[in-house]
């Protein structure tokens, strides 16, 4: 898991155990908490402050199960992965 900044989106760069590079943003959706800050365990990213957890190969929310994170295209080109940001905004909870 790595976080890395894209023309100003904070993105968290995971690859689910199996399965290609996933880019996700890098912000909870809760409470703006950075999720590279928190655990992967090769299939879920859970965070560090609230324990909000996510499914990488989808992003949806697994606790709660009405969140999810916003994701990014990936493309890996040899030994460098490029990520697309155009058009994708964080999801953030409105409580």
């Amino acid at each position: 898991m790595a976080e890395v900044e894209v023309d100003g989106h904070i993105i968290v760069l995971v690859r689910p155990e199996g399965d290609a590079p996933r880019a996700f943003q890098g912000i909870c959706p809760h409470q703006n908490i950075a999720l590279a800050e928190g655990k992967f365990d090769g299939r879920v990213l859970m965070c560090r402050a609230h324990q909000w957890i996510f499914d990488t190969n989808t992003g949806k929310g697994l606790n709660p199960r009405w969140c999810r994170l916003a994701e990014y295209a990936v493309k890996v080109e040899g030994d460098d992965i490029l990520i697309a940001v155009d058009g994708v905004k964080p999801l953030f909870a409105n409580f």
